[in-house]
């Protein structure tokens, strides 16, 4: 009877284990967040990195791009849960995820994204307003170039999508939120002089790209995702780090860029 009771109990920790991911995961987790931020400062124009100075003090871009998730703790802020992230259904082209993207009106990251900056590019905007606004175009941004958080509502996001990773129980968003970026052992800093290598030509091409096409590279990227995964006895480990972190690193650097390309759009 002991040892019943002890193997249920086990079950049970096992099962609470494996569900603790989907209650925590937050794109890119904060090392992820705050290189995408780190990135971005480096590319900021003299006018723009004067204003937003303004508005965040002494708080850098790397500091201010976890506001997003850390608000989560607050249930006044419960309303922004769905600005992290836009789900489609599988299998649809460039055209048709635009058009499920544009004709979508509830909360997500897609058309609140929109919203921040239409409303951060206004000059009467209340300072307090104007703080928490930037925070999350910040955190967005960096929010929808994890692949994960443009993908399916049905598991959500992957989050239902249980694995092992070395031998530990998790799930495909976590991998991509905090597993795969923190395996590389490096502090947010170390990690933006790791990865941070573009010229001009390129970060103005990617700067030009539609919201929708950022979107779109995360969107077949994450269905690549789900293909490798088989069952959730699938032991994640070297070799799925070996395939996937230029892909990690390309998502996190393009971010980077993409957001200074937003912020001298809106503060330059």
């Amino acid at each position: 009877m002991y040892f019943s009771g002890m193997k249920t109990i086990s079950r049970l920790l096992i099962i609470c284990i494996c569900l603790l991911p989907s209650i925590t995961a937050s794109a890119w987790g904060m090392l992820g967040h705050r290189v995408t931020g780190e990135i971005a400062e480096t590319y900021l124009s003299g006018k723009a990195r004067k204003q937003i100075k303004a508005i965040l003090g002494n708080e850098s871009l790397a500091m201010a791009s976890n506001w997003g998730d850390f608000i989560k703790s607050d249930p006044a802020y419960k309303y922004l849960d769905s600005w992290h992230y836009i789900n489609f259904s599988k299998g649809l082209n460039y055209e048709q995820m635009v058009n499920a993207a544009e004709s979508d009106t509830t909360p997500n990251a897609y058309n609140k994204l929109k919203f921040l900056i239409s409303e951060l590019k206004k000059k009467e905007l209340p300072s307090d307003t104007k703080r928490m606004y930037l925070r999350l175009l910040i955190h967005i941004t960096g929010d929808i170039h994890q692949p994960m958080h443009v993908s399916r509502a049905e598991d959500l996001g992957g989050n239902r999508i249980r694995l092992m990773w070395f031998n530990q129980p998790s799930n495909l968003h976590r991998v991509w939120d905090d597993h795969l970026p923190e395996y590389q052992n490096l502090s947010y800093t170390e990690y933006t002089r790791a990865i941070n290598f573009t010229n001009k030509d390129t970060r103005k091409k990617w700067q030009a790209q539609p919201i929708t096409e950022w979107l779109y590279e995360s969107y077949s990227i994450s269905a690549e995702l789900y293909e490798e995964i088989k069952s959730p006895e699938q032991n994640l480990s070297y070799n799925y780090n070996f395939k996937h972190v230029e892909t990690l690193n390309n998502r996190l650097l393009k971010g980077g860029v993409r957001l200074a390309g937003l912020l001298n759009e809106i503060f330059g």
